[in-house]
């Protein structure tokens, strides 16, 4: 595996990945274990992955760790999501700290328990002056429902007379998303093989490379996240412009 990581070229290295973690349920049913096995399996993986983007240089990681669509699964499901967040965190804060790594948080909140959301904002504290890699956990969210609360805050302020109509922007837009501090989105991945972006930052992704991988997410390793990262510095990035003015801007 240090093979393949040093094949990695760290001035290449996206600097803001998002993935969509899919695939516990599937990955439990396959052993015969219920759905709660696979979820608390991918938090394993979840600590890989973050291990591995410290080691090669992400500076931004957001993964997608309950939708607004979730609240709909069985009761007992989500309870024991939330009761699992609540102690991953609580287990996670060590070292958290010892790689000097931030947690942030996007979507609704206030739809969690109280339990997670008093553990957020604890850990949330103790990790706001990390500096090597920015955590952010998508919990409660749904990209239409944070572009309509944009519109709606935006509006706010115009009929307010705080903002005038000709100002709006793509960098107005930017500062009301929940993701106002982070940079676009580099490079997606979703695993599990399924191919949709299932409502995740739909505004952020507009130029993100996309990568789905069959991989469940519980089986989602240190070395598929480097092998990722190497399929996507075989791409080209050329944000509308041809591939003769993005070798003329790197020379």
């Amino acid at each position: 595996m240090e093979a393949l990581k040093n094949n990695i070229l760290k001035n290449q290295v996206p600097k803001h990945v998002a993935i969509i973690m899919d695939g516990n349920g599937r990955w439990a049913k396959l052993k015969n274990k219920p759905r709660v096995f696979g979820h608390k399996n991918g938090v394993n993986s979840v600590r890989e992955t973050i291990e591995a983007c410290g080691e090669i240089g992400v500076k931004y990681l957001t993964l997608y760790a309950f939708s607004t669509e979730n609240w709909k699964r069985p009761k007992l499901e989500v309870k024991t999501l939330m009761a699992l967040l609540v102690s991953s965190l609580k287990k996670e804060l060590k070292i958290l700290q010892k790689n000097n790594i931030k947690l942030n948080t996007i979507g609704n909140l206030h739809d969690l328990p109280e339990s997670a959301q008093k553990e957020l904002t604890e850990v949330i504290d103790k990790t706001k002056n990390n500096t090597a890699l920015t955590l952010t956990l998508a919990l409660s969210y749904g990209s239409r429902d944070e572009i309509v609360n944009v519109i709606r805050n935006i509006s706010k302020k115009v009929v307010n007379n705080k903002l005038q109509l000709e100002e709006i922007d793509e960098n107005i837009i930017n500062n009301h998303l929940y993701t106002f501090s982070l940079p676009n989105v580099d490079f997606l991945i979703r695993t599990s093989g399924e191919k949709r972006i299932s409502n995740f930052l739909l505004w952020q992704i507009a130029y993100a490379e996309l990568y789905f991988t069959n991989t469940l997410w519980p089986d989602f390793k240190k070395e598929n996240l480097f092998n990722a990262i190497l399929e996507y510095q075989n791409r080209e990035r050329r944000f509308g412009k041809t591939s003769e003015q993005i070798i003329k801007i790197n020379e």
